[in-house]
């Protein structure tokens, strides 16, 4: 029988800290001297920093780990590599090296590690990367992740907050996985809900953000912890507003019935606290709106683009069997930032 990792009580991008406790912690940090060189740091709440070590090529760097959101040692590890390389792709990058994060119980099967590392090294391989090394500690508990290089052209850097009024906003992945696999813990998802949440979860975001070059695209975001409402409003910057149509966002089997049964996540009340004074619903239902805070552990790349490219850009998405969807549009900023219609 396949070893299993126990007691898997709540991980993936839930186990995230709120976004307004971050938020407070990173405003006392001391920024120290301007460096030319930074071209995006974490002032600007981006999904990676970009250093620029030539007028050609820049570094992007970036890390990720967290605790098991579902049993099988392999599949968290193939989820934990994906999520943490998707801040790559989501600057316009290419993944380059890898190393591993481990934290792990010293009396916990180490064949149990071993098919963690291995889920985690065979992402890497299929991203283009290279698993480079990485640092272990015991830990009471298991969590795994990477620290990621990548490179980009320092002219062609996917910005977050850089959207323009008009833009046409992409989402390339469904929702629902937080809550599905809040289900899938009390024994409440089907078989059916958990692969598909699985499925998404493990795909890497490479080949959405390699189509995605060939077309306009003024900002770029992955939808992870802080939900697609949370990322909506560090995408507006204070500056935007946006429409969202809630009946074109993509959303997995089963979700809004999991919803309804309040098979929800602390991580979404974190944000739904965190964000829904920027937000405005119109005739939405309560478990659409839990959907769109639901936090999304490895979540797909959501993308601002020129409106006269969104169609061609998303046909060719679906022919390669990415499920992306025009989910709404950036508009002039208006009384409420978030318009969910």
């Amino acid at each position: 029988m396949k070893d299993k990792i126990q007691f898997c009580k709540g991980g993936g991008c839930t186990a995230k800290l709120g976004a307004g406790a971050l938020n407070k912690v990173l405003g006392m940090l001391p920024k120290g001297a301007d460096d030319g060189n930074l071209l995006v740091g974490y002032d600007s709440k981006d999904d990676a920093a970009v250093y620029k070590v030539s007028d050609n090529e820049a570094y992007v760097q970036t890390l990720d780990f967290f605790p098991p959101m579902v049993e099988d040692p392999y599949i968290f590890g193939q989820i934990a590599a994906a999520n943490a390389m998707s801040d790559v792709f989501a600057m316009g990058g290419e993944v380059k090296t890898a190393l591993n994060i481990v934290c792990f119980p010293e009396d916990m099967d180490l064949n149990i590690l071993g098919e963690i590392m291995q889920g985690g090294s065979e992402k890497v391989i299929e991203a283009g990367g290279v698993l480079a090394g990485g640092h272990s500690i015991a830990d009471d508990s298991v969590k795994y992740g990477l620290s990621v290089t990548g490179i980009v052209h320092p002219d062609k850097i996917y910005s977050n907050n850089t959207g323009k009024p008009g833009d046409v906003l992409v989402l390339t992945k469904k929702l629902g996985v937080g809550i599905i696999c809040t289900a899938d813990r009390i024994g409440e998802a089907s078989a059916e809900a958990m692969q598909e949440a699985v499925n998404s979860m493990t795909a890497l975001n490479k080949a959405a953000a390699e189509i995605s070059r060939k077309y306009r695209v003024d900002a770029c975001t992955d939808v992870t912890g802080f939900g697609l409402l949370g990322h909506l409003h560090e995408m507006m910057d204070g500056r935007n507003s946006c429409e969202i149509f809630a009946d074109c966002v993509p959303v997995m089997q089963n979700v809004l019935e999991y919803a309804d049964e309040f098979y929800l996540t602390a991580a979404a009340q974190k944000n739904r606290n965190h964000v829904e004074r920027y937000v405005h619903f119109t005739d939405i239902s309560f478990a659409m709106e839990e959907v769109l805070f639901d936090p999304q552990t490895s979540g797909g790349l959501l993308m601002a683009v020129h409106p006269d490219d969104a169609q061609a850009m998303m046909g060719e998405m679906n022919k390669a069997r990415i499920p992306a969807a025009i989910i709404g549009e950036i508009t002039e900023k208006k009384e409420y930032e978030i318009s969910v219609i």
